[in-house]
């Protein structure tokens, strides 16, 4: 088992990483020191999969436990789902000494977050990410939220998690399509941060997409480690952390076009990433081996690189200036200088962005 500290003072909280971890849930719960009652949040596929086996850990521990679970996928990550939850929390009997652990993807950790965060104005909650997604991201540094039609992610809240139990095992029942989406962003630390990482990835592409535990363990351990470095500090984006929305200001444009049901995330931020990568070559910032590598690592992975032809570039622009990070109606690009690093600038081209759309 790999462990990596998020440092935030007294909000500080481990990610353990490792295979079979599932069943020590409650024990690491115990150890965090949560008492009350748990509710689990999961979704209609992973419930009846991981469910009994979380629930019965917990229990073992002496916790009494209830269950709630979403349908599947991005489109339920909305003001209407957490107004379920709302319902369900109060209908139990739930209250300020209760606690919620997310059981699923990034959509349930995400909206468990934000459950956690306003129900009785803040209960704690435990992050068990369930997708590789999830595990390297989401899951890690408190942002959580929901969707709205005009943007992704609009309506939240900065909530740190108790504790992350990433347990590599349950990437075995991942689908194929759903764990090649989680290495976007295990390709995005790369390039933002750790230049040696994104040559490991080139030399070890086989081993991790043959999924071998030793290569899984070492890719979300070095992503988490990223991560917490980089939330640790600056925990509510006010400078650093912008650097962890590389490809995702195109990527978000993406699926709030396609109204969340075309692309995965990953796919969208690779299709992100890959976009920003040519603006920045096209400004004069990296040479031309940046979008290159890049995007050779995301085809060799079966990610899409390439802008969707029936979203028109002159939408895009429209979309981004939705974006929550946007000031003035002007976002703020993440764009690469060379493989390991980044800079976060607004001066960016309309028409060299239009032509690095396609």
């Amino acid at each position: 088992m790999e462990t990596v500290r998020v440092e935030l003072g007294s909000r500080s909280y481990d990610i353990f990483i490792g295979q079979g971890l599932l069943g020590s849930l409650g024990e690491r719960i115990n150890r965090a020191g949560l008492q009350g009652r748990a509710g689990i949040l999961t979704n209609e596929i992973v419930g009846p999969i991981y469910g009994k086996q979380a629930g019965e850990s917990m229990r073992a521990a002496g916790y009494e436990v209830s269950m709630f679970s979403l349908p599947d996928g991005e489109k339920f990550k909305t003001i209407e789902s957490m107004a379920r939850i709302y319902d369900w929390l109060l209908a139990e009997g739930f209250d300020r000494k209760s606690f919620l652990v997310a059981l699923g993807g990034g959509v349930i950790g995400d909206i468990t977050g934000f459950a956690a965060a306003t129900f009785m104005r803040g209960i704690d909650f435990i992050q068990v990410p369930t997708t590789l997604l999830a595990q390297v991201d989401s899951s890690v540094g408190g942002k959580t939220g929901v969707n709205r039609p005009l943007g992704k992610n609009m309506v939240g809240a900065f909530h740190q998690p108790r504790l992350v139990l990433a347990d590599v095992d349950v990437l075995n029942t991942l689908p194929k399509a759903e764990f090649v989406s989680g290495l976007a962003e295990v390709v995005k630390y790369g390039v933002i941060r750790d230049a040696e990482f994104f040559e490991w990835l080139e030399e070890h592409a086989e081993a991790v997409l043959t999924m071998q535990p030793e290569a899984l363990a070492h890719l979300i351990k070095t992503s988490c480690a990223i991560k917490a470095e980089v939330v640790g500090a600056d925990e509510r984006e006010g400078g650093l952390r912008a650097i962890l929305n590389f490809g995702h200001t195109v990527g978000h444009a993406v699926e709030s076009l396609t109204d969340y049901t075309g692309y995965r995330h990953g796919e969208a931020v690779s299709i992100g990433m890959a976009a920003a990568a040519r603006l920045a070559h096209a400004q004069g910032l990296c040479g031309a081996d940046v979008p290159e590598r890049l995007i050779a690592l995301l085809s060799r992975f079966g990610l899409p690189t390439e802008f969707p032809k029936n979203i028109s570039p002159d939408s895009v622009l429209v979309s981004i200036g939705h974006d929550k990070k946007a000031e003035g109606g002007r976002v703020k690009f993440v764009l690469p200088e060379r493989i390991g690093r980044v800079v976060i600038t607004k001066k960016w081209d309309d028409e060299k962005l239009t032509g690095a759309l396609g």
